[in-house]
C-alpha cells in the first residue's frame, strides 16, 4: 500500500492518509528435502552401510544389529589420502518392493536421484542366509523400477564383511556371475580392510562422471496467443441480506476496503470518495436504499447517507 508521501501535494505536503498493505495470497506448502550427495550407499538392511560411512567420515550414524536402524539418510564428507573429497550418503536399506513403497520405499529412493555414483554394499559373508548375487540383482531391479535414469549411474560394488568365514568363497562365485564389467572391491568396514582402495576408486569415478538430469529437456512449444474481447465485469454487485441490509461484494471493492486505514478520518473520507466514483452510491439509490439503511461489505457495516450535496 502507498505511504503518506504518495498522497502529498503542494497544498498538503504531509497528509494524514496512508493505505494498508494490498491483500496477498495464502497457501499451505509441503517442502521436501532431497540430499545433495555425490555418492549414495545402497544395499539391503544390515549389510554395513552405516559402518562404512562411520569409518570413512566424521558422520556418526546409528549402528545396530537389526533392520532399518537407519531411518533417515546420513551425510558424511569423505577425504582421500591424496586430498580429494566428496559427500557420501548412508541411505536407508532397500528391500524387494521398495519402488512400490514397501519398507522405507520411496522415502529412500527419492534421495538417490541426485547422486552421481552408486556404491552397492553387499554382505559377502551372507550372514543372514541370503545369496550375495541375489541381493545384487534385487536392489538393481528396485532402482530400475523406480526410475530408469538411475541405472545410468556408474556403480561400484563394495563386497563387505570379508573378515568373516565363507566370504572369500562367496566373493569368487559372485565375480563369476557379474563378470568383469562390474568393479568389485572386497572390504571389511569393521577392520577397514580394502577401504582405502575403495575410496580412491570412488574419487576417480567422480572426476569423470557428469551430473545426471532427472528429465530429458523439452523442446519449447510454439506459443500462440488469441485475444478475444470480453465485456468487463462490474467492479461490484449488490444483493439483499435476510435482515434487509444491502450487501456489497466484488474483488475490486473488497480490495479497497482491506487497504483502507479506518483509524484515520481522512482515510475513511477517501474510501467514501472511491466508492462514490465507482458508482456505488448511485447503484444503492437505484436499488431503493434510503438514509439510515445498513450497507454491509465483508465484516464491515456502514450507514447509507443520501447526501445529494456531496454529489
Amino acid at each position: 500500500g502507498g505511504g503518506n508521501t504518495r498522497f502529498a501535494t503542494a497544498a498538503n505536503p504531509a497528509p494524514e492518509i496512508a493505505e494498508n498493505g494490498e491483500p496477498g495470497e495464502e497457501r499451505n506448502v509441503i517442502l521436501e528435502l532431497k540430499l545433495l550427495a555425490d555418492v549414495g550407499l545402497v544395499g539391503f538392511p544390515s549389510v554395513g552401510k552405516s559402518t562404512l560411512l562411520s569409518v570413512v567420515s566424521a558422520a556418526r550414524p546409528k549402528i545396530a544389529e537389526y533392520h532399518f536402524t537407519t531411518l533417515v539418510p546420513n551425510l558424511g564428507v569423505v577425504e582421500t589420502e591424496d586430498g580429494r573429497s566428496f559427500v557420501m550418503a548412508d541411505l536407508p536399506g532397500l528391500i524387494e518392493g521398495a519402488h512400490q513403497g514397501v519398507g522405507l520405499g520411496h522415502q529412500f529412493l527419492r534421495h538417490i536421484e541426485r547422486t552421481r555414483v552408486i556404491v552397492h554394499v553387499i554382505d559377502m559373508a551372507a550372514v543372514e542366509g541370503r545369496d550375495p548375487y541375489d541381493d545384487y540383482v534385487v536392489i538393481n531391479e528396485e532402482l530400475k523400477q523406480y526410475n530408469l535414469r538411475l541405472t545410468e549411474r556408474p556403480q561400484i560394488v563394495a563386497a563387505n564383511k570379508m573378515d568373516m568365514p565363507g566370504a572369500e568363497e562367496n566373493l569368487r562365485r559372485f565375480k563369476e556371475k557379474v563378470g568383469e564389467a562390474v568393479p568389485v572391491f572386497p572390504i571389511s568396514a569393521a577392520t577397514r580392510q580394502g577401504v582405502r582402495e575403495l575410496l580412491f576408486a570412488i574419487a576417480d569415478l567422480l572426476e569423470t562422471t557428469p551430473e545426471f538430469p532427472l528429465h530429458e529437456p523439452e523442446e519449447p512449444d510454439v506459443q500462440r496467443v488469441v485475444y478475444k474481447y470480453e465485456k468487463e465485469k462490474p467492479p461490484f454487485t449488490i444483493t439483499r441480506g435476510s435482515d434487509g441490509a444491502f450487501i456489497l461484494s466484488g474483488d475490486k471493492i473488497e480490495k479497497l476496503l482491506k487497504m483502507t486505514d479506518f483509524s484515520r478520518e481522512e482515510s475513511v473520507r477517501r474510501f467514501a470518495r472511491q466508492l462514490r466514483a465507482m458508482g456505488v452510491d448511485d447503484a444503492l439509490r437505484e436499488r431503493g436504499a434510503q438514509d439510515g439503511d445498513t450497507v454491509r461489505l465483508l465484516d464491515y457495516e456502514f450507514e447509507f447517507v443520501d447526501d445529494w450535496d456531496e454529489r
